[in-house]
Protein backbone atom coordinates (compact mmCIF):
# COMPACT_ATOMS: atom_id res chain seq x y z
CA UNK A 1 0.00 0.00 0.00
CA UNK A 2 1.59 3.55 -0.79
CA UNK A 3 2.05 5.76 1.82
CA UNK A 4 1.12 9.70 1.04
CA UNK A 5 3.69 12.25 0.24
CA UNK A 6 2.33 15.43 1.82
CA UNK A 7 3.11 18.85 -0.75
CA UNK A 8 1.66 21.14 1.76
CA UNK A 9 3.04 24.43 1.99
CA UNK A 10 2.74 26.83 5.05
CA UNK A 11 2.03 30.07 3.03
CA UNK A 12 0.10 33.06 3.23
CA UNK A 13 -3.60 30.84 2.32
CA UNK A 14 -2.14 28.24 4.88
CA UNK A 15 -1.92 31.02 7.84
CA UNK A 16 -5.20 32.51 6.66
CA UNK A 17 -7.51 29.48 7.01
CA UNK A 18 -5.84 28.80 10.27
CA UNK A 19 -6.77 31.97 11.73
CA UNK A 20 -10.46 31.67 10.47
CA UNK A 21 -10.85 28.36 11.42
CA UNK A 22 -9.76 29.12 15.03
CA UNK A 23 -11.90 31.62 14.82
CA UNK A 24 -15.11 29.45 14.18
CA UNK A 25 -13.58 26.67 16.73
CA UNK A 26 -13.70 29.16 19.52
CA UNK A 27 -17.20 30.58 18.30
CA UNK A 28 -18.73 26.73 18.77
CA UNK A 29 -17.01 26.39 21.52
CA UNK A 30 -18.73 29.45 23.49
CA UNK A 31 -22.06 28.13 22.27
CA UNK A 32 -21.15 24.46 23.57
CA UNK A 33 -19.99 26.14 26.74
CA UNK A 34 -23.45 27.83 27.22
CA UNK A 35 -25.22 24.62 26.35
CA UNK A 36 -23.13 22.78 29.23
CA UNK A 37 -24.02 25.37 31.52
CA UNK A 38 -27.15 23.97 31.18
CA UNK A 39 -30.67 26.79 32.08
CA UNK A 40 -28.17 29.06 33.92
CA UNK A 41 -26.33 29.74 37.39
CA UNK A 42 -29.91 30.05 38.87
CA UNK A 43 -31.74 27.29 37.68
CA UNK A 44 -28.14 24.79 38.30
CA UNK A 45 -27.47 26.40 41.75
CA UNK A 46 -31.34 25.52 42.77
CA UNK A 47 -30.89 21.94 41.44
CA UNK A 48 -27.40 21.74 43.20
CA UNK A 49 -29.35 22.81 47.12
CA UNK A 50 -31.54 19.88 45.94
CA UNK A 51 -28.28 17.36 46.26
CA UNK A 52 -28.61 16.50 42.95
CA UNK A 53 -25.94 15.88 40.26
CA UNK A 54 -26.12 17.48 37.11
CA UNK A 55 -26.58 15.59 33.74
CA UNK A 56 -23.81 15.80 32.10
CA UNK A 57 -22.31 14.83 35.66
CA UNK A 58 -24.01 11.66 36.05
CA UNK A 59 -23.12 10.60 32.47
CA UNK A 60 -19.47 11.01 33.79
CA UNK A 61 -19.94 9.17 36.65
CA UNK A 62 -21.93 6.42 34.78
CA UNK A 63 -18.79 5.87 32.21
CA UNK A 64 -15.69 3.49 32.81
CA UNK A 65 -13.15 5.65 34.12
CA UNK A 66 -10.95 7.95 31.40
CA UNK A 67 -13.14 7.02 29.21
CA UNK A 68 -14.03 9.61 26.27
CA UNK A 69 -18.01 10.27 25.71
CA UNK A 70 -18.94 11.03 21.73
CA UNK A 71 -21.60 13.76 22.50
CA UNK A 72 -23.69 14.15 19.43
CA UNK A 73 -26.37 16.83 18.10
CA UNK A 74 -24.70 19.42 20.82
CA UNK A 75 -26.13 22.43 18.79
CA UNK A 76 -29.42 20.84 17.54
CA UNK A 77 -32.16 23.55 17.55
CA UNK A 78 -29.58 26.46 18.00
CA UNK A 79 -31.50 28.67 15.83
CA UNK A 80 -34.93 27.63 17.32
CA UNK A 81 -36.52 28.45 21.25
CA UNK A 82 -34.84 25.31 23.03
CA UNK A 83 -31.53 26.47 21.53
CA UNK A 84 -29.67 25.24 24.84
CA UNK A 85 -29.10 21.35 23.37
CA UNK A 86 -32.69 20.78 23.00
CA UNK A 87 -33.05 20.49 26.23
CA UNK A 88 -31.04 16.64 26.51
CA UNK A 89 -27.99 15.28 26.24
CA UNK A 90 -27.16 12.66 23.86
CA UNK A 91 -23.64 10.65 23.01
CA UNK A 92 -21.63 7.23 23.10
CA UNK A 93 -19.53 6.11 25.82
CA UNK A 94 -18.17 3.32 27.46
CA UNK A 95 -19.81 1.70 30.12
CA UNK A 96 -18.04 -1.94 31.55
CA UNK A 97 -16.02 -1.63 28.05
CA UNK A 98 -19.62 -1.76 26.74
CA UNK A 99 -19.90 1.65 24.00
CA UNK A 100 -23.65 2.84 24.99
CA UNK A 101 -25.95 4.93 23.81
CA UNK A 102 -26.82 7.53 26.44
CA UNK A 103 -29.32 10.30 26.61
CA UNK A 104 -30.10 12.39 29.55
CA UNK A 105 -32.64 15.23 29.92
CA UNK A 106 -31.48 18.54 31.59
CA UNK A 107 -33.71 19.32 34.28
CA UNK A 108 -32.04 22.46 34.76
CA UNK A 109 -33.62 23.66 31.67
CA UNK A 110 -37.59 23.76 31.88
CA UNK A 111 -37.10 21.26 34.48
CA UNK A 112 -36.34 18.93 31.62
CA UNK A 113 -39.30 18.99 30.15
CA UNK A 114 -39.38 17.73 26.44
CA UNK A 115 -39.77 19.51 22.97
CA UNK A 116 -40.45 18.90 19.56
CA UNK A 117 -36.55 19.71 19.24
CA UNK A 118 -35.96 16.94 22.03
CA UNK A 119 -37.70 14.21 20.07
CA UNK A 120 -36.18 14.79 17.11
CA UNK A 121 -32.58 14.88 18.71
CA UNK A 122 -34.25 11.28 20.83
CA UNK A 123 -35.42 9.58 17.64
CA UNK A 124 -31.73 10.11 15.93
CA UNK A 125 -30.02 8.80 18.81
CA UNK A 126 -32.88 5.74 19.25
CA UNK A 127 -31.92 4.84 15.12
CA UNK A 128 -28.19 4.95 15.79
CA UNK A 129 -28.57 3.04 18.87
CA UNK A 130 -30.68 0.60 16.54
CA UNK A 131 -28.15 0.59 13.49
CA UNK A 132 -24.84 0.04 15.60
CA UNK A 133 -26.70 -2.50 18.02
CA UNK A 134 -25.91 -0.26 21.00
CA UNK A 135 -27.55 -0.49 24.71
CA UNK A 136 -29.54 2.10 25.35
CA UNK A 137 -29.83 4.07 28.60
CA UNK A 138 -31.68 6.89 29.10
CA UNK A 139 -30.91 9.07 32.54
CA UNK A 140 -34.37 10.31 33.24
CA UNK A 141 -35.63 13.62 35.32
CA UNK A 142 -38.07 15.92 32.56
CA UNK A 143 -41.34 17.31 33.75
CA UNK A 144 -43.22 15.76 30.60
CA UNK A 145 -43.95 17.42 27.72
CA UNK A 146 -43.41 21.14 27.03
CA UNK A 147 -47.35 22.10 26.89
CA UNK A 148 -47.46 25.12 24.36
CA UNK A 149 -45.83 23.04 21.86
CA UNK A 150 -47.87 19.71 22.36
CA UNK A 151 -49.14 20.47 18.83
CA UNK A 152 -45.61 19.39 17.22
CA UNK A 153 -45.26 16.98 19.84
CA UNK A 154 -47.80 14.83 20.24
CA UNK A 155 -48.58 12.72 17.98
CA UNK A 156 -44.68 12.24 16.47
CA UNK A 157 -43.99 11.50 20.43
CA UNK A 158 -45.52 8.24 19.83
CA UNK A 159 -42.15 7.18 17.97
CA UNK A 160 -40.26 7.31 21.24
CA UNK A 161 -41.91 4.20 22.70
CA UNK A 162 -42.25 2.48 19.60
CA UNK A 163 -38.47 2.42 19.35
CA UNK A 164 -37.58 1.58 22.74
CA UNK A 165 -39.65 -1.60 22.37
CA UNK A 166 -37.86 -2.31 18.93
CA UNK A 167 -34.56 -1.97 20.33
CA UNK A 168 -35.65 -4.73 23.17
CA UNK A 169 -37.32 -7.02 20.50
CA UNK A 170 -34.21 -6.69 18.36
CA UNK A 171 -31.94 -7.77 20.74
CA UNK A 172 -30.38 -4.30 21.74
CA UNK A 173 -30.59 -3.92 25.89
CA UNK A 174 -32.61 -0.75 26.69
CA UNK A 175 -32.01 0.76 30.66
CA UNK A 176 -33.74 3.49 32.39
CA UNK A 177 -32.42 5.42 35.33
CA UNK A 178 -34.99 7.60 36.99
CA UNK A 179 -33.60 10.52 39.02
CA UNK A 180 -36.60 12.42 39.38
CA UNK A 181 -39.82 13.18 37.61
CA UNK A 182 -40.91 11.16 34.78
CA UNK A 183 -44.12 11.93 34.37
CA UNK A 184 -47.51 11.33 31.65
CA UNK A 185 -46.27 10.15 28.77
CA UNK A 186 -42.94 10.18 30.04
CA UNK A 187 -44.10 7.37 32.26
CA UNK A 188 -43.69 4.58 29.50
CA UNK A 189 -40.17 5.32 29.25
CA UNK A 190 -39.54 3.11 32.32
CA UNK A 191 -42.32 0.84 31.43
CA UNK A 192 -40.83 0.00 28.15
CA UNK A 193 -37.05 -0.58 29.04
CA UNK A 194 -36.05 -3.79 30.06
CA UNK A 195 -34.44 -2.47 33.50
CA UNK A 196 -35.09 0.27 35.71
CA UNK A 197 -33.56 2.22 38.77
CA UNK A 198 -35.68 4.01 40.75
CA UNK A 199 -33.93 6.26 43.18
CA UNK A 200 -35.27 6.27 46.42
CA UNK A 201 -37.53 9.50 47.62
CA UNK A 202 -36.64 11.20 44.03
CA UNK A 203 -38.13 9.33 41.36
CA UNK A 204 -41.91 10.34 41.06
CA UNK A 205 -43.05 8.04 37.82
CA UNK A 206 -46.96 8.57 37.25
CA UNK A 207 -49.59 8.89 34.48
CA UNK A 208 -51.25 11.57 36.21
CA UNK A 209 -49.91 13.94 39.05
CA UNK A 210 -52.10 14.33 42.42
CA UNK A 211 -53.96 17.40 40.80
CA UNK A 212 -54.89 15.82 37.68
CA UNK A 213 -55.97 12.46 39.54
CA UNK A 214 -57.99 14.91 42.27
CA UNK A 215 -59.57 16.47 39.11
CA UNK A 216 -60.32 13.12 37.38
CA UNK A 217 -61.70 10.88 40.20
CA UNK A 218 -61.80 13.45 43.65
CA UNK A 219 -59.12 10.99 45.01
CA UNK A 220 -56.47 12.05 47.33
CA UNK A 221 -53.63 10.63 46.84
CA UNK A 222 -49.30 11.66 47.23
CA UNK A 223 -46.69 11.58 44.75
CA UNK A 224 -45.21 8.62 46.68
CA UNK A 225 -48.66 7.03 46.41
CA UNK A 226 -48.83 7.53 43.19
CA UNK A 227 -45.06 7.31 41.84
CA UNK A 228 -42.31 7.12 43.86
CA UNK A 229 -39.92 4.90 43.63
CA UNK A 230 -40.66 2.60 46.95
CA UNK A 231 -44.33 2.02 45.70
CA UNK A 232 -42.79 0.95 42.34
CA UNK A 233 -40.29 -1.05 43.78
CA UNK A 234 -42.83 -2.75 46.54
CA UNK A 235 -46.33 -2.28 44.72
CA UNK A 236 -46.33 -2.07 40.88
CA UNK A 237 -43.28 -4.06 40.13
CA UNK A 238 -42.34 -0.91 37.84
CA UNK A 239 -38.94 -0.30 39.46
CA UNK A 240 -36.22 -3.36 38.95
CA UNK A 241 -33.73 -1.79 41.34
CA UNK A 242 -34.25 1.14 44.44
CA UNK A 243 -31.55 3.12 44.91
CA UNK A 244 -30.57 4.95 47.61
CA UNK A 245 -29.08 7.64 45.94
CA UNK A 246 -28.05 9.30 42.68
CA UNK A 247 -24.43 7.61 42.95
CA UNK A 248 -25.93 3.97 43.90
CA UNK A 249 -28.03 4.33 40.93
CA UNK A 250 -25.39 4.88 38.42
CA UNK A 251 -23.60 1.72 40.46
CA UNK A 252 -26.31 -0.61 39.77
CA UNK A 253 -26.50 0.83 36.19
CA UNK A 254 -22.80 0.11 35.86
CA UNK A 255 -23.49 -3.70 37.38
CA UNK A 256 -26.30 -4.20 34.95
CA UNK A 257 -24.38 -3.64 32.02
CA UNK A 258 -21.25 -5.70 33.15
CA UNK A 259 -23.50 -8.48 33.37
CA UNK A 260 -25.95 -8.10 30.03
CA UNK A 261 -23.22 -10.65 27.87
CA UNK A 262 -23.37 -7.62 25.02
CA UNK A 263 -20.56 -8.58 22.78
CA UNK A 264 -19.86 -6.81 19.37
CA UNK A 265 -20.80 -8.89 15.76
CA UNK A 266 -18.49 -6.98 13.60
CA UNK A 267 -14.81 -7.70 13.06
CA UNK A 268 -11.86 -6.66 15.69
CA UNK A 269 -9.49 -3.88 14.03
CA UNK A 270 -7.50 -6.17 11.47
CA UNK A 271 -4.99 -3.25 10.36
CA UNK A 272 -1.86 -1.71 12.13
CA UNK A 273 -3.59 1.10 13.96
CA UNK A 274 -0.11 3.15 13.33
CA UNK A 275 -0.42 7.29 13.97
CA UNK A 276 -0.55 9.12 10.80
CA UNK A 277 3.16 10.39 9.23
CA UNK A 278 1.69 14.13 9.26
CA UNK A 279 0.27 16.11 11.99
CA UNK A 280 -3.73 16.85 12.16
CA UNK A 281 -2.71 20.19 13.29
CA UNK A 282 -1.96 21.46 9.75
CA UNK A 283 -6.02 20.20 8.86
CA UNK A 284 -6.70 23.56 10.07
CA UNK A 285 -4.33 25.60 7.30
CA UNK A 286 -5.63 22.77 4.96
CA UNK A 287 -9.43 23.51 5.26
CA UNK A 288 -10.41 26.29 3.06
CA UNK A 289 -12.13 29.15 5.18
CA UNK A 290 -13.94 29.96 1.80
CA UNK A 291 -15.61 26.75 0.38
CA UNK A 292 -14.80 28.19 -2.64
CA UNK A 293 -11.40 27.63 -2.82
CA UNK A 294 -10.67 24.04 -3.71
CA UNK A 295 -7.63 21.69 -1.75
CA UNK A 296 -6.53 18.70 -1.80
CA UNK A 297 -7.93 15.36 -0.39
CA UNK A 298 -4.65 13.88 -0.09
CA UNK A 299 -3.64 16.02 2.14
CA UNK A 300 -6.62 15.38 4.37
CA UNK A 301 -6.54 11.68 3.77
CA UNK A 302 -3.17 11.53 4.74
CA UNK A 303 -3.65 12.94 8.17
CA UNK A 304 -6.70 10.39 9.11
CA UNK A 305 -5.66 7.00 7.94
CA UNK A 306 -3.31 4.90 9.57
CA UNK A 307 0.24 5.52 8.72
CA UNK A 308 -0.88 7.63 5.71
CA UNK A 309 -1.08 4.51 3.87
CA UNK A 310 -3.96 4.98 0.94
CA UNK A 311 -4.24 2.20 -1.92
CA UNK A 312 -6.05 4.29 -4.45
CA UNK A 313 -8.66 3.23 -7.08
CA UNK A 314 -8.63 4.11 -10.34
CA UNK A 315 -6.02 7.18 -9.73
CA UNK A 316 -5.83 7.96 -13.75
CA UNK A 317 -10.16 7.79 -14.38
CA UNK A 318 -12.64 10.27 -12.77
CA UNK A 319 -10.11 12.30 -11.44
CA UNK A 320 -12.47 14.32 -9.54
CA UNK A 321 -13.01 11.96 -7.23
CA UNK A 322 -10.83 10.22 -5.16
CA UNK A 323 -11.90 6.52 -4.21
CA UNK A 324 -9.20 3.93 -2.84
CA UNK A 325 -8.50 1.62 0.51
CA UNK A 326 -7.39 2.64 3.78
CA UNK A 327 -7.91 1.80 7.61
CA UNK A 328 -8.30 3.88 10.47
CA UNK A 329 -7.83 2.55 13.66
CA UNK A 330 -6.98 -0.76 12.67
CA UNK A 331 -10.34 -0.48 10.31
CA UNK A 332 -9.97 -1.35 7.27
CA UNK A 333 -11.93 1.49 4.91
CA UNK A 334 -12.99 2.47 1.57
CA UNK A 335 -12.48 5.91 1.20
CA UNK A 336 -14.36 8.39 -1.43
CA UNK A 337 -13.32 11.97 -1.51
CA UNK A 338 -14.21 15.15 -3.76
CA UNK A 339 -10.75 16.39 -4.72
CA UNK A 340 -11.72 19.49 -7.40
CA UNK A 341 -15.69 19.64 -6.45
CA UNK A 342 -17.46 18.86 -9.73
CA UNK A 343 -18.60 15.23 -10.19
CA UNK A 344 -19.11 14.35 -13.88
CA UNK A 345 -20.38 11.21 -15.62
CA UNK A 346 -16.27 9.29 -14.72
CA UNK A 347 -16.78 10.11 -11.23
CA UNK A 348 -20.04 9.01 -10.72
CA UNK A 349 -19.46 5.34 -12.45
CA UNK A 350 -15.99 5.13 -10.62
CA UNK A 351 -17.73 5.79 -7.27
CA UNK A 352 -20.33 3.56 -8.07
CA UNK A 353 -18.06 0.31 -9.14
CA UNK A 354 -16.51 0.95 -5.61
CA UNK A 355 -19.37 0.90 -3.68
CA UNK A 356 -20.04 -2.28 -5.01
CA UNK A 357 -16.73 -3.46 -4.29
CA UNK A 358 -17.05 -2.15 -0.70
CA UNK A 359 -19.92 -3.96 -0.15
CA UNK A 360 -18.60 -7.40 -1.94
CA UNK A 361 -15.54 -6.86 0.43
CA UNK A 362 -17.97 -6.23 4.03
CA UNK A 363 -16.37 -2.54 4.18
CA UNK A 364 -17.03 0.62 5.48
CA UNK A 365 -16.90 3.72 3.79
CA UNK A 366 -15.97 7.35 4.73
CA UNK A 367 -17.35 9.85 2.75
CA UNK A 368 -15.67 13.13 2.29
CA UNK A 369 -17.39 15.68 1.02
CA UNK A 370 -16.14 19.22 -0.79
CA UNK A 371 -18.38 18.72 -3.75
CA UNK A 372 -20.41 21.33 -5.65
CA UNK A 373 -22.82 18.99 -7.57
CA UNK A 374 -23.20 17.22 -10.84
CA UNK A 375 -22.16 18.96 -13.94
CA UNK A 376 -24.60 20.48 -15.93
CA UNK A 377 -24.74 21.89 -19.62
CA UNK A 378 -25.32 20.25 -22.66
CA UNK A 379 -22.40 17.87 -23.73
CA UNK A 380 -23.08 16.40 -20.16
CA UNK A 381 -26.68 15.90 -20.43
CA UNK A 382 -26.15 14.07 -23.92
CA UNK A 383 -23.02 12.54 -22.50
CA UNK A 384 -25.76 11.06 -19.74
CA UNK A 385 -25.10 12.55 -16.71
CA UNK A 386 -28.47 11.73 -15.40
CA UNK A 387 -28.48 8.09 -15.53
CA UNK A 388 -24.81 7.52 -14.47
CA UNK A 389 -26.07 10.41 -11.15
CA UNK A 390 -28.61 7.83 -10.95
CA UNK A 391 -26.20 4.67 -11.04
CA UNK A 392 -24.21 6.07 -8.36
CA UNK A 393 -27.07 7.37 -6.17
CA UNK A 394 -28.64 3.54 -6.60
CA UNK A 395 -25.21 2.58 -5.47
CA UNK A 396 -25.41 4.97 -2.46
CA UNK A 397 -28.80 4.04 -1.28
CA UNK A 398 -28.73 0.06 -1.47
CA UNK A 399 -25.17 -0.16 0.28
CA UNK A 400 -25.17 -1.88 3.70
CA UNK A 401 -21.87 -1.34 4.43
CA UNK A 402 -21.74 1.15 7.19
CA UNK A 403 -21.47 4.85 5.60
CA UNK A 404 -19.77 7.28 7.70
CA UNK A 405 -19.98 10.84 5.86
CA UNK A 406 -17.69 13.88 6.44
CA UNK A 407 -18.29 17.48 4.90
CA UNK A 408 -15.36 19.02 5.18
CA UNK A 409 -16.35 22.40 2.94
CA UNK A 410 -19.25 22.03 0.46
CA UNK A 411 -22.04 19.69 0.14
CA UNK A 412 -24.65 21.59 -2.88
CA UNK A 413 -27.10 19.74 -4.79
CA UNK A 414 -27.68 16.34 -5.88
CA UNK A 415 -23.27 16.21 -4.98
CA UNK A 416 -24.66 16.09 -1.30
CA UNK A 417 -26.62 12.71 -2.30
CA UNK A 418 -24.40 11.13 -4.29
CA UNK A 419 -22.08 11.62 -1.53
CA UNK A 420 -24.29 9.86 1.25
CA UNK A 421 -25.56 13.42 2.85
CA UNK A 422 -28.31 12.88 5.26
CA UNK A 423 -30.66 11.83 3.60
CA UNK A 424 -29.28 8.42 2.78
CA UNK A 425 -28.77 7.55 6.11
CA UNK A 426 -25.20 7.62 6.98
CA UNK A 427 -24.30 5.52 10.32
CA UNK A 428 -22.99 8.91 11.19
CA UNK A 429 -22.21 12.53 9.51
CA UNK A 430 -20.00 15.28 10.98
CA UNK A 431 -18.55 18.70 9.42
CA UNK A 432 -16.22 20.79 10.06
CA UNK A 433 -16.69 23.98 11.21
CA UNK A 434 -16.05 26.35 7.83
CA UNK A 435 -18.82 23.48 5.73
CA UNK A 436 -21.54 24.97 3.71
CA UNK A 437 -24.53 23.14 2.43
CA UNK A 438 -27.44 23.88 0.48
CA UNK A 439 -29.27 23.29 -3.12
CA UNK A 440 -26.32 25.24 -4.62
CA UNK A 441 -24.15 28.64 -3.03
CA UNK A 442 -25.49 31.36 -2.43
CA UNK A 443 -24.22 33.43 -5.72
CA UNK A 444 -25.51 30.70 -7.63
CA UNK A 445 -29.01 30.39 -6.13
CA UNK A 446 -29.40 34.66 -6.47
CA UNK A 447 -28.16 34.49 -10.22
CA UNK A 448 -30.82 31.72 -11.27
CA UNK A 449 -33.94 32.96 -9.67
CA UNK A 450 -32.47 36.27 -11.68
CA UNK A 451 -32.11 34.47 -14.81
CA UNK A 452 -35.82 33.11 -14.22
CA UNK A 453 -37.08 36.68 -13.40
CA UNK A 454 -35.91 38.51 -16.50
CA UNK A 455 -36.83 35.41 -18.78
CA UNK A 456 -40.31 36.41 -17.21
CA UNK A 457 -40.33 40.35 -17.20
CA UNK A 458 -39.80 39.32 -21.16
CA UNK A 459 -42.63 36.85 -21.89
CA UNK A 460 -44.69 39.29 -20.41
CA UNK A 461 -43.41 42.31 -22.65
CA UNK A 462 -42.77 44.30 -19.32
CA UNK A 463 -39.35 46.46 -18.78
CA UNK A 464 -36.79 44.60 -16.31
CA UNK A 465 -36.48 46.43 -13.15
CA UNK A 466 -32.71 46.25 -12.70
CA UNK A 467 -32.48 48.01 -9.07
CA UNK A 468 -35.08 45.26 -7.68
CA UNK A 469 -33.03 42.88 -9.28
CA UNK A 470 -29.88 43.67 -7.70
CA UNK A 471 -31.77 44.45 -4.18
CA UNK A 472 -33.31 40.70 -4.47
CA UNK A 473 -29.92 38.87 -5.72
CA UNK A 474 -28.56 41.01 -2.14
CA UNK A 475 -31.33 39.42 -0.23
CA UNK A 476 -31.31 35.93 -1.69
CA UNK A 477 -27.52 35.75 -0.95
CA UNK A 478 -27.92 36.79 2.16
CA UNK A 479 -30.35 34.55 3.33
CA UNK A 480 -28.59 31.61 1.94
CA UNK A 481 -25.32 32.65 3.31
CA UNK A 482 -26.79 32.03 6.43
CA UNK A 483 -29.24 29.24 6.02
CA UNK A 484 -26.27 26.94 4.85
CA UNK A 485 -23.56 27.69 7.61
CA UNK A 486 -22.18 24.40 9.64
CA UNK A 487 -24.55 25.93 12.75
CA UNK A 488 -27.86 26.12 10.80
CA UNK A 489 -27.76 22.78 9.71
CA UNK A 490 -26.42 21.07 13.18
CA UNK A 491 -29.37 23.05 14.58
CA UNK A 492 -31.74 21.28 12.06
CA UNK A 493 -30.20 18.05 12.89
CA UNK A 494 -28.39 17.74 9.37
CA UNK A 495 -25.59 16.52 11.00
CA UNK A 496 -24.32 14.62 14.08
CA UNK A 497 -21.75 17.22 15.37
CA UNK A 498 -19.35 19.86 13.90
CA UNK A 499 -16.28 18.95 15.20
CA UNK A 500 -12.97 19.83 15.24
CA UNK A 501 -10.51 18.73 12.12
CA UNK A 502 -7.89 18.00 14.28
CA UNK A 503 -10.35 15.32 16.32
CA UNK A 504 -11.43 13.76 12.59
CA UNK A 505 -9.21 10.53 12.74
CA UNK A 506 -10.18 9.92 16.59
CA UNK A 507 -14.07 10.17 15.93
CA UNK A 508 -13.55 8.66 12.77
CA UNK A 509 -12.04 5.46 14.78
CA UNK A 510 -14.88 5.97 17.45
CA UNK A 511 -17.75 5.91 14.77
CA UNK A 512 -16.24 3.03 13.11
CA UNK A 513 -16.27 0.98 16.61
CA UNK A 514 -19.54 1.87 17.36
CA UNK A 515 -20.57 0.53 14.06
CA UNK A 516 -19.01 -2.82 14.65
CA UNK A 517 -21.33 -3.17 17.75
CA UNK A 518 -23.37 -4.63 14.31
CA UNK A 519 -22.09 -7.29 11.79
CA UNK A 520 -20.97 -6.13 9.17
CA UNK A 521 -22.75 -6.81 5.86
CA UNK A 522 -22.71 -6.17 2.44
CA UNK A 523 -25.94 -5.59 -0.34
CA UNK A 524 -25.98 -8.38 -2.25
CA UNK A 525 -29.40 -6.69 -4.54
CA UNK A 526 -29.54 -3.05 -6.03
CA UNK A 527 -32.33 -1.02 -7.67
CA UNK A 528 -32.32 -1.87 -11.53
CA UNK A 529 -29.13 0.28 -13.25
CA UNK A 530 -29.94 2.16 -15.92
CA UNK A 531 -27.22 1.83 -18.68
Amino acid sequence: MITLKSRLVENEQFRSNRAALLAMIEQLEQRLQRTRAGGGEKYVARHRERGKLLARERIELLLDRDAPFLELMPFAATHSDFEVGASVVTGIGVVEGVECMIVAHDPTIRGGASNPWSFRKLFRALDIARENRLPFINIVESGGADLPTQVDMFVPGGEMFRSLTRLSAAGIPTLALVFGNSTAGGAYVPGMCEYTVFVEKRAKVFLGGPPLVKMATGEESTDEELGGAEMHARVSGLADFMAVDEYDCLRIARDIVRRLNHRKLGPAPSEPDDEPIYEAEELLGLASADVRVPFDMREVIARVVDGSRFDEFKPLYGTSLLTGWASIHGYPVGVLANQRGILFSEEAQKATQFILLANKKKTSLIFMQNTTGFMVGKEYEQGGIIKHGAMLINAVSNSTVPHITLNTASSYGAGNYGMSGRAYRPRFLFGWPNYRSSVMGPQQLAGVLSIVAQAAAKGRGTAFDEDADRAMRDRVEQQIDVESTALQNSGRIYDDGIIDPRDTRAILGMALSACHNNAIEGAETYGAYRM
